[in-house]
């Protein structure tokens, strides 16, 4: 092909042409990729055949691991992801310049925080504020924010990502409960005189909290009789009977079938964040959610940081 028409080809090159090559890139399959661009495979397969026949030039390999790049094909999804955070920074930009607040929110935050603390919340933001709407995003793994993945985040955690900015709300409180009828005289219990009674703990893929890494330094594995893979597992385990644990005050303190055994541990506590992108801070929706949220958090800090005395019975 002569230098004329690799010209006129190259020109015929469009944005959704550039899309295709990186989700075949991103995932070394058609089916993959056109799952990703809303496509069917056929037409996935028919639009590379084009984009390639027309650069003269193949994009992918076929190997039996998948579709990998070329070099070309290298270049071109290298563009394309160029071209893909120019635009997001754009629609951020744009985004934290809207002059009324109104529209969709993104916000994500974990369903333990969200079934136990920040439903009534958001109901009462949606009340005051009836021109925004709210799409929550359950999941305890981070999102991009950058990408608009979520406008704000609501975590707990101690080193929020330095590429976003925000406010620490609270912080959460951690402590030991068990039953109210295994414990009717409950008092600040030595805890070593509990290591012997049967213990709820989460799963493993949580050792990043200190209150699972105490359990697993300090109670024999057999007196773990019972794991859950969310924090909302363990005050329903606790108030079932099937052993004691550490739960955060803001769920068990709301529950009379519960009763603190020792005073909140502060080295199991952990920080509550109001997160967004440096881009969106000044944007009247995401600016009024984060400052109404952090208001009624500040509210139920008593809530959300232990604050209360143990006693008998705590409802």
């Amino acid at each position: 092909m002569n230098t004329t028409a690799k010209t006129t080809t190259a020109k015929t090159l469009a944005w959704d042409d550039f899309r295709l090559i990186k989700a075949i890139a991103d995932t070394r399959a058609l089916p993959a990729a056109a799952t990703v661009l809303g496509l069917n495979h056929s037409t996935v397969f028919r639009r590379l055949g084009q984009i390639e026949e027309a650069l003269g030039l193949k994009l992918f390999e076929r190997h039996r691991s998948g579709y990998v790049a070329t070099p070309a094909g290298d270049e071109m999804t290298t563009l394309a992801e160029r071209v893909d955070e120019d635009i997001t920074a754009f629609a951020r930009r744009l985004a934290g310049q809207e002059i009324k607040p109104a529209g969709e929110l993104r916000v994500t935050t974990n369903d333990t925080l969200l079934v136990d603390l920040l439903t009534p919340v958001f109901a009462a933001f949606l009340g005051q504020c009836p021109d925004i709407r709210l799409d929550i995003l359950l999941g305890n793994q981070s999102l991009n924010l950058s990408k608009r993945d979520a406008d704000v985040a609501i975590r707990a955690t101690d080193n929020p990502p330095e590429t976003l900015v925000g406010r620490r709300a609270a912080r959460i409180a951690w402590a030991l409960y068990g039953r109210i009828a295994d414990f009717p005289e409950a008092a600040d219990i030595a805890i070593e005189s509990l290591w012997a009674h049967n213990w709820i703990s989460l799963g493993d893929q949580f050792t990043g909290l200190k209150a699972v890494r105490y359990l697993n330094q300090h109670v024999a594995p057999e007196r773990i009789v019972y794991k859950v893979n969310t924090v909302l597992g363990l005050a329903e385990a606790v108030e079932a009977g099937i052993g004691i644990g550490f739960v955060p005050c803001f769920i068990a303190d709301t529950r009379p079938g519960l009763t603190r055994l020792a005073a909140p541990d502060p080295g199991f506590a952990a920080d509550l964040w109001l997160l967004t992108h440096p881009d969106l801070r000044h944007s009247p929706r995401v600016r009024l959610f984060m400052d109404f949220i952090a208001g009624e958090l500040s509210r139920m800090k008593p809530l959300i940081e232990g604050d209360k005395a143990i006693s008998p019975r705590q409802g």
